[in-house]
């Protein structure tokens, strides 16, 4: 069984390309079916019906995982069955009547536009001191509430993806799918610093063509750029508490606020589903409704 969870891994990445991180979460739902399923004395994959696929889910949910997690780890699964019928690894697809449990779409959390000068303003400050990890967080953060793009499309940036004539962005998003990005002039000042001035700092023989350079001179980490994001907001009084995908629900929120088209606004930030974008408009809604009790006399 590892080695059609391993072969599924392959086909998921060269197949389906899908991102590293997508892949190693499938791996780890299959590995942790399989542990299951040997534990119940499942010798083969043919061995798993659909008692042993729904005990699976039952034992996820005494974990206390969210209604989120498990239905991705359901999708997981489900993909796994079906390419292994489609290989002739199994006669039957259990999975096919494993039911993927629904999932209640909550509006994002986001700034508001004030909010969001507030710790673009923090970052400035904490770039006055030249320090090149400090002057590169602010490149990152005004990067991020800009351009929309997710926090692995920012890390995976080279400088030759960057067009400073247009003030564009190439990136890499899910699928391996490419697309260009904007972004403003006050990012582009920011960056156009931690170029010129920082990244030197922080560049060795290890860089390559990583635009956002860690302390060791490598690519800078996802995780690095969450704790700074978090520590940013963090240190500022009556801001929630936001991570990078925060500043792309901020940025693509404020976005249909100052009256952009939505399927603009979906092609910026890479949504295959015009859906997906339109939780953004419900966030401005629900905003100018309330905005709307507090200031009418009559609401």
């Amino acid at each position: 069984m590892a080695q059609i969870a391993e072969r599924f891994a392959t086909y998921v990445q060269l197949e389906q390309g899908r991102s590293t991180n997508t892949v190693m979460a499938y791996s780890k739902d299959v590995a942790s079916l399989i542990e299951f399923a040997r534990e119940r004395e499942c010798e083969s994959l043919g061995d798993i019906g659909i008692i042993e696929l729904r005990g699976w889910l039952a034992q996820q949910r005494s974990a206390g995982l969210t209604s989120a997690t498990i239905a991705r780890r359901a999708t997981a699964i489900r993909m796994f069955f079906a390419w292994a019928l489609s290989q002739g690894h199994i006669d039957q697809d259990p999975a096919s009547a494993l039911v993927i449990p629904k999932v209640s779409k909550r509006l994002p959390h986001v700034l508001q536009q004030d909010q969001a000068e507030r710790v673009m303003d923090r970052a400035v400050l904490r770039a006055d001191d030249d320090s090149a990890t400090h002057i590169r967080d602010q490149a990152i953060l005004e990067i991020l509430y800009a351009s929309g793009i997710r926090v692995g499309e920012l890390v995976g940036l080279n400088v030759t993806d960057i067009d400073n004539s247009r003030r564009t962005l190439r990136v890499l998003g899910k699928g391996s799918k490419e697309r260009v990005v904007p972004y403003g002039a006050i990012a582009e000042d920011a960056l156009d610093k931690y170029l010129s001035q920082a990244r030197p700092q922080l560049a060795n023989q290890h860089s390559g063509a990583a635009v956002f350079l860690g302390a060791r001179g490598k690519r800078v980490d996802q995780r690095v750029v969450r704790t700074m994001v978090h520590q940013v907001l963090s240190s500022l009084e009556g801001m929630p508490d936001l991570g990078p995908h925060g500043l792309r629900h901020s940025a693509a929120t404020h976005l249909i606020e100052g009256g952009a088209d939505i399927r603009t606004v979906q092609e910026i930030l890479g949504h295959a589903s015009l859906a997906t974008t339109q939780l953004y408009t419900h966030v401005s809604s629900e905003r100018l409704h309330a905005v709307y009790e507090q200031a009418h006399p009559r609401a």
